[in-house]
């Protein structure tokens, strides 16, 4: 726990077998108290894995429902066990769980009820080998959405996340998409309701066994990224009704 506040790790997995139990290694249990891990009906052995790794709460798709769709199960559960900061890891070793602390203290204090582990903060994306094209892609919908949304973060479109349960109670994240859309649905319905997100700088690894999606998809969801701010900023000046925040 930290300032008495019971922190849960969720890890949305698919096809994870070869990374879960280096991902899980590095959480830092001194601070974390309970673990949930989402399988969703991954192909592979990753719900075999995580068992034998000792995860509490193991739960299993029988269809595949999306990462969207997969979160979802996570942070239900998350809540239903009492969790009161919630950290999103990705169980592909994607990011390093050692910020989980520093992610932690930054809800348990009372500074930010959201934090965010940027990629663009300093060199990490680069160095960590994101592909030039989705760094490029990354930085022009960061400016656009910051520009329609009104804010200044430095990535939307991380999947290091922490949360306080009063923000995800707060919101209504079950009517975000069920595919990668939902990361910036989330993001909407935050600043709507007016939380701040904070952000720490995380170094980042791209490799073979790290999920990642490919550029027919890059651009669908790119796409997707720009309709959600679009939305936002006009239901913002009352142009539109948006189900997401109405």
């Amino acid at each position: 726990m930290y300032n008495n506040k019971k922190v849960v790790v969720v890890m949305p997995a698919y096809k994870a077998a070869q990374t879960i139990e280096q991902t899980f290694a590095e959480i830092p249990m001194d601070v974390v108290d309970e673990v949930i891990l989402v399988d969703d009906a991954s192909p592979d052995e990753t719900v075999k894995v995580a068992q034998k790794l000792g995860i509490k709460h193991v739960i299993s798709h029988e269809k595949n429902k999306g990462y969207g769709g997969n979160q979802k199960t996570c942070y239900r559960k998350a809540i239903e066990i009492g969790g009161e900061i919630i950290i999103m890891v990705h169980p592909d070793y994607q990011y390093t769980p050692k910020l989980i602390k520093a992610m932690t203290s930054i809800i348990g204090e009372g500074l930010y009820p959201v934090v965010f582990g940027s990629r663009i903060l300093g060199k990490g994306a680069l160095n960590g080998g994101m592909p030039v094209y989705k760094y490029i892609a990354n930085r022009f919908l960061t400016l656009t959405q910051n520009i329609l949304l009104g804010q200044k973060l430095s990535e939307y479109h991380t999947g290091y996340r922490a949360y306080s349960s009063e923000v995800l109670n707060s919101i209504d994240f079950e009517k975000c998409d069920d595919d990668f859309i939902f990361d910036n649905e989330i993001i909407a319905q935050i600043f709507w309701k007016g939380y701040e997100i904070a952000e720490v700088t995380c170094p980042t690894k791209y490799f073979d066994e790290a999920s990642s999606i490919n550029f027919a998809r890059s651009s669908k969801y790119g796409i997707g990224v720009l309709g959600v701010s679009l939305r936002y900023f006009l239901a913002k000046a009352g142009l539109l009704k948006w189900h997401i925040v109405n």
